[in-house]
Order: C-alpha cells, then sequence, then structure tokens
C-alpha cells in the first residue's frame, strides 16, 4: 500500500471513529486515494457519500448535512483554487458553529513556491482565524488522526490540509477494480470504529455557572437564530414575553408573539426595562436596536458559535442560560399577548386584501405546510422576513425544525443546504422557501449525478423577477429610483422552468395561493421545484403600511 493510500485511510477511520457519517467530495487529482477510499467506504455502507461538480456547492451541502444531522461532516477538495471556493461555506459554519471538516488534499511541502501545478503557500492557511487549521505531511498517519480526532470534536469548521506524494491511486490487485471491498470485507486499512451522534448531544451553550435573574424588572427574551428550547423554558417558566425569529428554534409554546417585530415599534415596547438575548438575532432592525439600548439591562448569553450578539456593546455577557427567580404575574405577559392577537389579527385582514401582499400569502402557506415533524429552510433575504411576519406559533414539542443560514445571513448556498439539510434529516416532510436571486444564486445546487442520494424535497421559490428587499431599506427611497432598478433590483427574467428542464428537476407553477396550497399538499419523491410569482413594484407601499397596522 503506498503513502497515498495509507493516509487515504487514515483518514476515513478517523471520521468514523469520530461519529462522521456523511462525506462530500468535489473531484480532482492530488486527492484522488481519498476519493477511491471513500468510494469503497460507501460501497460497504460504511458511511455515506455525496459528489458535487462545483465545490461551493459541495461546501454548502455538507453544511445543511450538519445543520439537518446535527454532527459533523466532512467535505474534501483537491488543491488549489478549489479548497478557496469553500470559503463561504466556511465562514457561514464559524458564525453558526456548524461543525464542518475541510479536507484539503495538497502537493508536498517541499513543492510550496517552486511553481508546481497547483501549489500555493497560502492553501495550509486558507481560512484564517475562521477554521483552525492543521498542516499534515505527507508521510504522518498519526498526526493525520490526531487532528481529525480533535476536529470532530469541536464546534464550527476545522481546516485539516493532508499532503499526497507520488503515486496518487492505490494500487489495485489484478482483476478488483480499486478501492471496492470485497464481499463482506471493509476497504483495506479502515478499522470498524463505533459510529454514533459525537456532536448530537452537545448543549446549546457552554458550561458554566448560572446566573439568577430577580423578579421585577419588565424583562422580554430574544430568542435569535439556533437559540433552541431553552429560550422558551426560560420565557415561560419566568411568565416573560418571547421574541423568537422563525430559525431560533423557540417560536413555540406558550409565550412566544407572532407579531413581535412589529410589536417593538410600539408604546408597550417602551415599557421594556430588561431584555435576555439569545442565540444570534439579526433578522430585523427593531430587535437590533432594542438589543443596543443603553438605558435598559441586556443580558446576552452565549451562543454555540462562541459569540455573544451585543451590537451595541451595552450588554453583560453569560456562559449559560439564566434562571428566573420565581415567575413575575400576568399582567406584563398579558398586555403583550392582547396586543399581539390585535396585530396578528391585522396582518392576516392585510394580507387577505392588498393586491401587493401576496408575498405574505407565500409565506403564510409555507408556514402551514410545515407540519409536525418537518423541516423547513428558509432563505435569508425577504422570505425570512415575510415568514416571521406570517408564520404562527407552533406548539411545543413537535420537532419542527426551520433552518437558515444565518451566521453571516448569506443568499449563497441555500439551495445546497437545503438538500443537506433534507439528506440529514431522512423521513420527514422536506421544504425549502427562498427568492428568486437566492435560487439563481446556487443553480448549481440542483446539478446531481445519477448515483448521488437524492432527498424529497420541495423548494418553494418566491419569484419577484429582482432584489425586493432593497425596496424596503434607504436605497428604495424616491431619491435613488434613477439607480434603484438596474443596481438593487436586478431584474434577469430567468425562465426557471427551462432552468429546471435543464437540470432534470421536478417543476410546477402556481399562480395563487390556494394553488400552493394544493401543491404543498401534494406527496413529492425527490426534488420539486415550485415556483409562484409575486409582485415587486410595490414592495416599499406594503412595508410601509405593515408599520401603520397598529
Amino acid at each position: 500500500m503506498n503513502t497515498a493510500t495509507t493516509m487515504a485511510a487514515a483518514i476515513v477511520s478517523a471520521l468514523r471513529r469520530g461519529g462522521v457519517t456523511d462525506v462530500v467530495l468535489a473531484p480532482g487529482s492530488r486527492s484522488a486515494a481519498l476519493a477511491i477510499a471513500l468510494y469503497g467506504a460507501d460501497q460497504a455502507g460504511l458511511l455515506r457519500l455525496h459528489v458535487r461538480i462545483d465545490e461551493r456547492t459541495a461546501g454548502f451541502l455538507a453544511l445543511g448535512l450538519a445543520k439537518g444531522a446535527h454532527r459533523p461532516v466532512s467535505v474534501v477538495t483537491t488543491s488549489g483554487t478549489a479548497v478557496a471556493n469553500l470559503h463561504p461555506a466556511v465562514l457561514e459554519a464559524a458564525h453558526a458553529g456548524e461543525p464542518l471538516i475541510v479536507l484539503s488534499a495538497d502537493r508536498p511541502a517541499e513543492l510550496r513556491g517552486s511553481g508546481a501545478n497547483q501549489t500555493s503557500p497560502y492553501q495550509a492557511t486558507m481560512f484564517g482565524d475562521a477554521a483552525p487549521g492543521v498542516d499534515i505531511a505527507a508521510h504522518d498517519p498519526v498526526g493525520l488522526a490526531d487532528a481529525l480526532d480533535a476536529a470532530v470534536r469541536r464546534r464550527g469548521p476545522t481546516h485539516v490540509n493532508v499532503q499526497f506524494d507520488q503515486p496518487l491511486p492505490p494500487e489495485a490487485p489484478a482483476g478488483v477494480p480499486a478501492g471496492v471491498p470485497a464481499a463482506g470485507a471493509e476497504p483495506t486499512g479502515l478499522q470498524a470504529a463505533g459510529g454514533g451522534g459525537a456532536m448530537a448531544d452537545l448543549p446549546y451553550v457552554d458550561e458554566g455557572e448560572t446566573v439568577s435573574l430577580e423578579l421585577g424588572p419588565r424583562t422580554v427574551v430574544v430568542a435569535g437564530d439556533d437559540s433552541g428550547p431553552p429560550a422558551r423554558m426560560l420565557a415561560q417558566r419566568a411568565n416573560w414575553p418571547l421574541l423568537a425569529e422563525p430559525t431560533s428554534g423557540a417560536r413555540t409554546g406558550s409565550h412566544a408573539l407572532r407579531s413581535y417585530r412589529l410589536l417593538l415599534e410600539s408604546a408597550l415596547a417602551e415599557q421594556i426595562q430588561r431584555v435576555i438575548v439569545t442565540g444570534h438575532p439579526t433578522l430585523s432592525r427593531p430587535v437590533t436596536r432594542l438589543i443596543s439600548r443603553s438605558d435598559i439591562e441586556v443580558v446576552s448569553v452565549r451562543a454555540r458559535s462562541g459569540v455573544c450578539t451585543d451590537p451595541g456593546r451595552v450588554a453583560r455577557h453569560v456562559e449559560t442560560m439564566p434562571a428566573a427567580e420565581g415567575s413575575d404575574d400576568e399582567s406584563w405577559i398579558g398586555q403583550w399577548r392582547a396586543l399581539d392577537e390585535q396585530m396578528s389579527a391585522a396582518l392576516d385582514a392585510l394580507a387577505a386584501s392588498d393586491p401587493d401582499a401576496l408575498p405574505l400569502l407565500v409565506a403564510a402557506e409555507v408556514a402551514a405546510a410545515v407540519t409536525a415533524g418537518a423541516l423547513l429552510v428558509v432563505g435569508s433575504s425577504q422570505p425570512v422576513r415575510d415568514l416571521d411576519l406570517m408564520a404562527p406559533v407552533y406548539p411545543a414539542g413537535q420537532r419542527r425544525l426551520i433552518l437558515g443560514n444565518r451566521g453571516l445571513a448569506g443568499i449563497d448556498g441555500t439551495v445546497s443546504t437545503a438538500v443537506g439539510a433534507a439528506l440529514g434529516r431522512p423521513s420527514t416532510r422536506a421544504l425549502a422557501y427562498v427568492g428568486d436571486v437566492t435560487f439563481l444564486h446556487d443553480m448549481s445546487g440542483l446539478v446531481l449525478g445519477p448515483d448521488e442520494p437524492r432527498p424529497d424535497l420541495t423548494i418553494v421559490v418566491a419569484n419577484d423577477d429582482g432584489g425586493s428587499i432593497f425596496a424596503t431599506l434607504e436605497q428604495g427611497a424616491q431619491a435613488y429610483a434613477h439607480a434603484f432598478e438596474r443596481v438593487f433590483a436586478t431584474p434577469h427574467g430567468v425562465d426557471v422552468a427551462s432552468l429546471c428542464a435543464a437540470t432534470g428537476t421536478a417543476y410546477e407553477r402556481a399562480s395563487d395561493a390556494s394553488t400552493l396550497r394544493r401543491l404543498l399538499e401534494s406527496d413529492v419523491t425527490g426534488i420539486r421545484v415550485v415556483e409562484l410569482p409575486v409582485p415587486r413594484a410595490n414592495r416599499r407601499g406594503l412595508s410601509e403600511r405593515l408599520r401603520c397596522l397598529l
């Protein structure tokens, strides 16, 4: 067995020992030995291999798998610019605290600086502080195993750069395809280590001394992305209002408020004296203004990513979810509930009567289709904000999983993230809800080879032929109208049906919310795109009418 094959076998053994069950591969020459070893492991049922031709798509697929399965996932590339294409997914994983293991194949270190093909002195430190990097020599399987053993146990991404020396492919016995194990045997050099969800049961926050909060100050709990059930449980035990984003994992139960974003513009919000910040809230400016106030007490709980969200630099940072010294009376939460009921009714009435409000109806239908136990991956930009207004507060304990790439809130890689999340959470209903620009940004996520695992996934595309979110921001004002359409709205005129046909993806078109509802009620096999055209021209006016509902 040559040294490249030895290193490849050490990688697969270490991944399995660490509980890794899925590996994503973007093909290349320098990673040949590892690719063949992974193929053999896949054929033997030791892990599941996913192959993608685009490294950026591969990175976000791995991220989605990690999010859906709650366990570490590895993505493998060859050397050179292939590694750089993983950077967006690595940054998102770093800010979201997701266990993504980058395995990049490299030339031996002595070739760096020599002008050798696809050799860069920057590869081993490609991601800087975003992903701790380990550079492994071509003849060091022990160091390689140690690096991977550490990688599967940490939150956030890790970069393991592995030097592979010639010859690259393994030697195959006569008449036996390289990398294919004999019946009942494991691939050469692999050990049958136990799997298991090494990361699945880790706590949402670091261990530390619990902070006790006295009753009295009028308090709200803000649950940002990936807060998890502890935010809901704190709000319920203390009898405090819960302002929970759709991807928080806490927008359930008796204390979450559907219309909190609009309620923060009300006079009631001026009575807030204390706010507990959990997860990573980034979705709305009213929440950002609230948690940045210096005239109230702000307590920020460290998230899985290791960050205490504190944009105003005013918060007290704590390591674990605080505990309340008892439960406040009904007066404070009662005022919020009454106003939330009033606002929710007004929202529904506006959505039903305003011709510009079709995007809100789309969000409501998607939210209704997320049945108990289902998965929804929602794109950044406008869809997640529409969902924030229209999604009901679901009952607690029904195991819905609503995900988004909110670590850096980018739109890139969302289709691949959804495919990965659906593959990582099998036997559940899986939906994705994105805008057209987000969908087009990751078109290659629909390019799957004939032998690749495919989830049952419906992707709802709310198509307004451009970027409607910019109309709701400062640049959407009339003063910038002369430049808005070209440099912000960016209409594209892409025929989504033709794109789906080109990639062999099932496609259906909905003309209104009721048609969308009917389509979402039907069973799906494989990946399906449902497109619904929505208006964009009056999005700014709709945003202003929403703010005037109180």
